[in-house]
């Protein structure tokens, strides 16, 4: 592979992958009708020519849609919703081989001792919220572990979830985390029989609310999810202003989702950015407290045809953020050799990492695909405690993560699922 700086990859993404974006990334921007609140209970004669549209039960901030100068009237602290647009992470085609077993291309679960942490549990009896774009319902190697009964839709577009027409985003997301190993198809998840509940945040019209992502947690947490995993993120956010009012919100969300037992996975984002030394921004949801960010890695070279790696699968993807403080564990996510994309190499979307897609399977990168890969290994831990303690599973996965090196990619470490279920 052709040495280049972090600034030189980043500039080659654009120019050689044709304008994809990756990873996932979202541009934020304020809406004009929604707003969230700071009011635990708010009384319907006080929502004079207002509707509640969240009331987020256990939080003490609410959602409401209207003027901006109803909202004034309540007397009480607010800010406009952000609305959110999700990109496409680095990917490439489809399979065709979905009548065939297809762990041989999963990479990311032999990095992580995937296979080992399995002859101790699957993640039987344990429920991992996908809060993202959506999951094919249908999907064969997907159905077995979704239940249906359980997943929502919070975007209000009227499709429901789960669906076949279930987000590409979500569905490899979800694939990675919990896709079915006992069906002889396909593919099988980091934690193949934990059971999964899609929660549609993003439209397939337009985007996702902020107060939308937060309501589908507080939703995951008051069923009893035991992990709940966002492949999502804005960056950068201004840390004074209105940044300091989201952060409260978030803050307070996610502190009443962990005291339920819900561990929150994030992924931290694919902007190459230094978030210890980001100056005045932040990056939400992952810099919020009480969740676990995830960056990511991947190999160089896995299944092109040639003897051994050029980068093994634990090397920092070019993309992923990092920061000392900021990262709680590296975890596989997918790497990309730009210049062999560029040329069409053949085989160098292998070091993506393989999961689901509507209708088939297809390859991704980003840290979107880390962070499920790490709320699957949650799970597998999770089913081995009575009840669901989001700080012990959070505590397991970290102490039991591989030292790898510098602690600004990988924070306590490098995934290891294997290790964590024999802590």
């Amino acid at each position: 592979m052709v040495d280049h700086t972090r600034r030189d990859v980043l500039k080659l993404s654009g120019g050689i992958l044709g304008g994809i974006a990756v990873g996932s990334t979202v541009t934020a921007a304020e809406s004009t009708d929604r707003f969230i609140v700071e009011a635990k209970k708010l009384k319907k004669k006080d929502l004079k020519g207002l509707d509640l549209v969240h009331e987020l039960p256990g939080v003490k901030f609410s959602v409401v849609e209207g003027a901006k100068s109803a909202v004034a009237d309540l007397g009480v602290n607010f800010a406009p919703d952000i609305e959110m647009q999700l990109s496409d992470p680095v990917q490439a085609q489809a399979s065709e081989l979905e009548d065939e077993p297809l762990y041989g291309l999963q990479w990311d679960k032999e990095a992580i001792n995937a296979p080992e942490a399995h002859e101790v549990t699957r993640g039987e009896g344990t429920r991992i919220a996908i809060v993202d774009s959506g999951v094919d319902g249908s999907h064969p190697d997907l159905a077995p572990n979704l239940n249906a009964a359980l997943s929502r839709d919070f975007t209000g577009d009227g499709y429901g979830a789960p669906g076949p027409y279930g987000g590409d985003h979500g569905t490899h997301v979800a694939g990675i985390a919990a896709a079915s190993d006992q069906n002889d198809v396909g593919i099988g998840g980091t934690a193949p029989a934990a059971e999964l509940v899609d929660c549609r945040v993003f439209s397939t019209e337009a985007g996702a609310s902020f107060a939308d992502i937060l309501a589908a947690n507080v939703y995951a947490a008051s069923i009893g999810c035991d992990v709940i995993n966002m492949s999502i993120g804005a960056y950068p956010v201004p840390r004074k202003g209105l940044g300091e009012f989201y952060g409260k919100v978030l803050n307070s969300t996610m502190s009443w989702v962990r005291r339920q037992g819900s561990l929150v996975v994030v992924s931290a984002g694919n902007d190459a950015a230094d978030l210890q030394h980001d100056g005045d921004v932040i990056s939400l949801p992952n810099e919020a407290s009480n969740v676990m960010s995830i960056s990511a890695t991947g190999p160089i070279g896995f299944n092109w045809g040639d003897e051994g790696l050029e980068a093994p699968a634990h090397s920092p993807s070019f993309y992923t953020n990092y920061g000392t403080n900021a990262i709680d564990l590296g975890a596989p996510g997918g790497n990309a050799d730009l210049e062999a994309a560029g040329n069409d190499v053949p085989g160098w979307y292998y070091d993506l990492v393989f999961s689901t897609i509507p209708g088939g399977y297809g390859w991704k990168a980003g840290t979107s695909m880390a962070a499920p890969n790490v709320a699957g290994a949650a799970a597998l831990v999770a089913s081995q405690l009575d009840t669901s303690n989001a700080n012990k599973v959070k505590k397991a996965l970290r102490n039991s993560a591989r030292d790898v090196g510098n602690k600004e990619y990988y924070g306590a470490g490098f995934l290891d699922a294997e290790a964590a279920v024999k802590k």
